[in-house]
């Protein structure tokens, strides 16, 4: 089958696309799944380059994230049957190839009004953001919600999850494209962020009580105003970071009491993330549920893709997905 490989951690073009990868085969409670689309996320770009903690054993094929269609189930399979779409929220043998091997504990079923591209779309984007807004971030209606950097994949998922849930979005963006789908998105109100003075317009916004919940997507460059605009008891929310905090002040969280906490999709229990499954699915079918993708790519050009996920050099807006032929 055909795939993408790594042998060795580096630079993205170590990922290779061959053509003579072994398909897998189920067995007990395992998926076999002809992959049509695989998304791609900043982890992916992480472990690549060596950068990251926990490292898979090489050679290795990417990816967590892809959907696509039940191609073979193992004996002790259940839930599922061949011939189901589905999305996966891990995998075996990795999801940037044609076909690849999963737990049934990771596969979830693709509701009909979404795409396979929009179900590569939805694993580390919305259950982080399910995981900020919700788990650690105990968002209710009614209360305000800046997304610090909202035009990403998991922004748009943050703005989408909390406006369903009632809570009043405020969001940011580098661009006037950006701005306008973060609005179409679930925002009330978004900022230019490369612009001085809009994090002073967004506190506006609350009454200049502060945010509940910040979701912060570059805490390297933002903790310092974060703090600064959460109000009293506020949490911050780290999901992305790229660097260390020049001249950090801790002091307003300690005159506010701030919570600033880390968020890692996969530190979620299984008890969560049936609860995020099911949160999703319903959002699924009443349709606030609606991936952003920016243009794919072609399962071959992976390499260009782990380079704009990063440097965003095309303004990407949105998801960045694989599509698997």
């Amino acid at each position: 089958m055909n795939g993408i490989r790594v042998e060795s951690f580096g630079e993205p073009s170590v990922l290779k696309y061959v053509k003579d990868l072994k398909k897998p085969a189920p067995s007990g409670k395992q998926i076999l799944i002809r992959m049509k689309a695989a998304g791609v996320n900043p982890l992916e770009t992480y472990i690549r380059s060596g950068g990251f903690p926990s490292l898979p054993k090489l050679p290795y094929t990417p990816g967590t994230d892809g959907a696509g269609i039940i191609e073979d189930i193992g004996r002790e399979v259940t839930k599922f049957k061949k011939g189901d779409r589905v999305y996966t929220t891990n995998s075996i043998t990795g999801t940037y190839a044609e076909y690849s091997l999963v737990e049934e504990a990771d596969v979830h079923l693709l509701h009909k009004n979404l795409s396979f591209a929009d179900g590569a779309s939805l694993f580390i984007p919305y259950y982080t953001a399910f995981r900020a807004v919700f788990t650690k971030g105990m968002g209710i209606a009614g209360k305000h919600i800046l997304v610090h950097g909202a035009s990403g994949a998991v922004g748009i998922a943050v703005c989408q999850m909390a406006a369903a849930g009632g809570l009043i979005v405020v969001g940011t963006a580098g661009t006037d494209e950006g701005i306008d789908m973060v609005k179409k998105n679930g925002a009330s109100h978004c900022f230019n962020h490369r612009k001085a003075g809009y994090i002073d317009q967004a506190v506006a916004i609350t009454g200049g009580k502060g945010f509940d919940i910040i979701v912060e997507m570059l805490a390297n460059t933002n903790l310092n105003a974060d703090l600064s605009v959460a109000a009293r008891k506020g949490k911050v929310l780290i999901i992305g970071c790229r660097g260390t905090v020049d001249n950090f002040d801790p002091f307003p969280m300690m005159l506010k009491e701030i919570q600033v906490e880390g968020i890692l999709v996969f530190g979620a229990t299984s008890k969560q993330m049936v609860e995020c499954a099911d949160f999703l699915y319903s959002g699924m079918e009443k349709g606030w549920l609606k991936p952003v993708i920016d243009v794919p790519y072609d399962l071959s050009d992976a390499e260009e893709a782990h380079k704009e996920v990063i440097d965003h050099k095309k303004g990407t807006n949105g998801k960045i997905v694989l599509n698997i032929k």
